[in-house]
């Protein structure tokens, strides 16, 4: 015991852990919550409505976290798990380079924070994350972003379609499964807490089409995913949890026009009594799920809550004609602005977060974790937010000679790819112009480079 405790004390050493976090690295979740945007935050916390972000403001770090163009999702969380820009990473839309396929985990180029955590000898856990599909070989679990998908389906509808194919390792999958709650499971009660329409109209045929129908599958996912993170933390006890809920972003865009909008009339007026206080109940929600998450983390953990960027909120379209269907918004409705807070072990209290930067989450995670960040990664480690956490030195890549991101496993998608596809459609994100947003990117890209070098040489006051 006293060799093993010896080479522990020489182990955290190497590393350059903090003294005061004791001899074990530590531990750390990061909650993802698509589209939250600040203000409505600082809004609701005012209001006495958000007593869990209250709590980490009042606690730990907080702030505004800026994002790079384009402020399309599956790009954003992947730089938020790589630390690297989407020129690297190589998830630049929601689609395959010419191709119908949604993004898969086979298309980004280097690894992610599960993949560096797990080759380090860390226990992981993924639930949701943008393109994690099909799920990669980790030291732990991934529960990949189709997973939801499959129960669309009738059991034994499609062979193709088991869970299995969708979780890491397969046989998590009779865990998971049970879980996963599919949208007729979003009765009366529950949904209305968010809406208000007649119970029979819950009978309707599913169809991501119609707003009801969204609505209850997003929810029905973001519990889902939020209960099979809080019990993989719990059975599995993994260093670094990652749970990813769309559901903010989506009920964004499904009722983002009617959020605390007034003197509206006729139809919009109708839209507006059956689903006016959706988003500020879906922020409640996921303050719920802070809660829950804060509650959960012992002494060793570090909390990190991070959304990819803002909402253009309770703003009408010039034109009436087109406020019948306003969800069909895309990424126009999106603002360069998200969240990041940080709770727990090693974060200074009391501390505002200014000059953040998506590629500074997977750096300072890393630090939290114990490991170091590479050179390639462009961002800093948010030391200002932080007390005691003192990170190694960097090494020079993580990515390997061949290539290779990560050991991802095949699995059939067919079926699964056209609910993807139709999910994303019904949000207006496939009327983009990609190209458009791509050259934007690469001249952004371009303008950053030189500045992103500086800043990492600058002195960063704590």
């Amino acid at each position: 015991m006293l060799r093993r405790a010896l080479l522990t004390a020489a182990l955290a050493a190497l590393l350059g852990l903090p003294a005061g976090c004791g001899s074990r690295p530590g531990r750390v979740i990061v909650l993802g919550l698509d589209g939250l945007d600040p203000r409505v935050i600082n809004l609701l916390a005012a209001e006495g409505r958000l007593p869990s972000y209250t709590r980490l403001q009042a606690e730990g770090a907080f702030g505004p976290l800026e994002a790079d163009l384009p402020l399309v999702s599956p790009v954003l969380w992947t730089t938020i798990a790589t630390g690297r820009r989407p020129a690297d990473h190589g998830i630049t839309s929601f689609k395959a380079e010419d191709s119908a396929q949604p993004v898969t985990s086979a298309m980004r180029r280097v690894r992610a924070l599960w993949g560096i955590a797990s080759e380090a000898g860390r226990r992981v856990a993924v639930v949701g994350w943008w393109a994690t599909w099909p799920p990669e070989a980790v030291h732990g679990a991934v529960v990949s972003d189709r997973t939801c998908y499959h129960l669309l389906f009738e059991k034994g509808q499609q062979g193709q379609l088991a869970i299995g194919d969708a979780v890491y390792p397969p046989a998590l999958a009779e865990r998971v499964a049970p879980i996963v709650r599919r949208p007729s499971d979003i009765g009366p009660a529950e949904a209305g807490r968010f809406i208000s329409v007649p119970a029979e109209e819950l009978a309707r045929p599913f169809d991501f089409a119609d707003d009801l129908s969204h609505f209850r599958w997003s929810l029905a996912s973001a519990t889902s995913y939020a209960a099979i993170g809080e019990d993989l933390w719990r059975t599995e006890q993994p260093d670094l949890l990652m749970v990813y809920i769309e559901a903010t972003d989506s009920t964004s865009h499904l009722f983002g026009h009617l959020f605390r909008a007034e003197g509206l009339r006729g139809e919009l007026a109708e839209q507006q009594a059956r689903y006016g206080r959706a988003i500020e109940e879906m922020y409640v929600w996921s303050d719920e799920l802070l809660g829950r998450l804060m509650a959960a983390a012992g002494d060793d953990t570090t909390l990190s809550v991070v959304s990819d960027h803002g909402f253009k909120l309770g703003t009408l379209h010039g034109d009436p004609s087109v406020t019948r269907d306003m969800r069909r918004v895309s990424t126009r409705a999106h603002e360069a602005q998200g969240i990041v807070g940080m709770w727990g072990r090693g974060v200074r209290p009391v501390t505002t977060v200014t000059g953040a930067s998506q590629l500074d989450i997977a750096p300072t995670v890393l630090a939290l974790l114990g490991l170091p960040g590479s050179d390639d990664m462009p961002g800093r480690v948010l030391d200002e937010a932080l007390d005691g956490v003192k990170p190694p030195p960097r090494v020079a890549t993580y990515e390997r000679s061949d290539g290779a991101a990560g050991n991802s496993r095949g699995g059939a998608s067919g079926v699964v790819d056209e609910q993807v596809l139709a999910h994303l459609e019904a949000l207006g994100y496939l009327d983009e112009d990609e190209e458009a947003l791509l050259q934007r990117q690469a001249d952004v890209d371009e303008l950053l480079a030189p500045a992103a070098s500086r800043r990492r040489q600058t002195p960063i006051a704590g």
